[in-house]
């Protein structure tokens, strides 16, 4: 959590102010009994009421991860039954993914078969879904571009990875109005505005084409069956305004787990998240 109580001659920016007073807020209200579950338990009620839910995350805030499971695996107990479609698994590792869900008895094994060493995911926050899966007996579906071919997008445009027919199915050779833009932006404000203008471009269409990759994904695996779905994947990649329910092109229901406050029509939902403790993550480009 960031320093909330500065010196009378400092002061908070303001993205650590507006997270000090969520931070702030929900230490409060945590001495009230199932004061830390109830947006879990309230959200758990909502899932089943949607064919397609987008669940965020930030990727290193422990409680987040936890509210997301407890969420999932009390909409399961009471009989919901949906795909599971994770960022943390890479499309061409689907039959991987297949064969360990029907052969592994635990989590591990489907990570060790599915996902290829030194991937840079905390699994222990994964563990849990996976563990659900296996359980229960739910699909999951591999829904990211690897690193591998989004860096060669970055580098070489769409054609580096992608056929001619494979672009224009998944909706990148016209993307919508503004979003290029928008995304370049995204990109420099996460790189701390320290990026030169020359590498923004094909960083942005990178992440244009994770999110229409997971949005195929999710399509696909919705149309193949009457079970619903859930995607769970980083917070901008589940933005109405940005990330994948702009490439779906169907209903879907979007909720952010957010350490700040989000602009208006990003989410359907939020849920709040106590500041996790990190290292500034400008510091390296200073």
């Amino acid at each position: 959590m960031p320093a909330c109580f500065p010196s009378p001659r400092s002061f908070l920016p303001l993205r650590t102010a507006a997270a000090c007073a969520a931070a702030l807020l929900l230490a409060g209200c945590s001495f009230m009994p199932g004061a830390k579950n109830r947006p879990a338990d309230a959200l758990a009620k909502e899932l089943p009421r949607h064919g397609i839910v987008l669940l965020g995350e930030v990727h290193d805030n422990a409680e987040g991860h936890r509210l997301r499971t407890r969420a999932l695996a009390e909409a399961v107990d009471g009989g919901w039954r949906p795909v599971i479609a994770m960022e943390q698994f890479d499309i061409e590792r689907q039959a991987d993914l297949d064969r360990a869900l029907k052969t592994c008895r635990d989590a591990d094994c489907v990570i060790a078969a599915a996902s290829p060493a030194k991937t840079g995911w905390n699994w222990s926050y994964y563990r849990p879904v996976l563990e659900l899966a296996l359980k229960q007996k739910l699909p999951v579906v591999a829904a990211n571009l690897s690193r591998t071919d989004a860096a060669a997008v970055m580098r070489n445009g769409l054609g580096a990875t992608f056929t001619v027919e494979r672009v224009r199915a998944l909706g990148l050779a016209s993307p919508p109005a503004g979003l290029m833009a928008a995304q370049r932006d995204e990109v420099a404000e996460a790189h701390c505005r320290a990026l030169p203008a020359t590498m923004l471009g094909g960083m942005a269409m990178a992440q244009l084409a994770r999110d229409a990759v997971m949005a195929d994904a999710v399509k696909t695996a919705h149309a193949q069956g009457t079970r619903p779905v859930v995607l769970l994947a980083g917070n901008g990649h589940v933005r109405r305004d940005l990330g994948a329910p702009r490439w779906l092109g169907q209903p879907a229901y979007a909720v952010g787990f957010l350490e700040e406050a989000a602009a208006p029509g990003r989410y359907d939902q939020t849920i709040a998240l106590p500041v996790a403790t990190r290292e500034d993550p400008c510091k390296a480009f200073r």
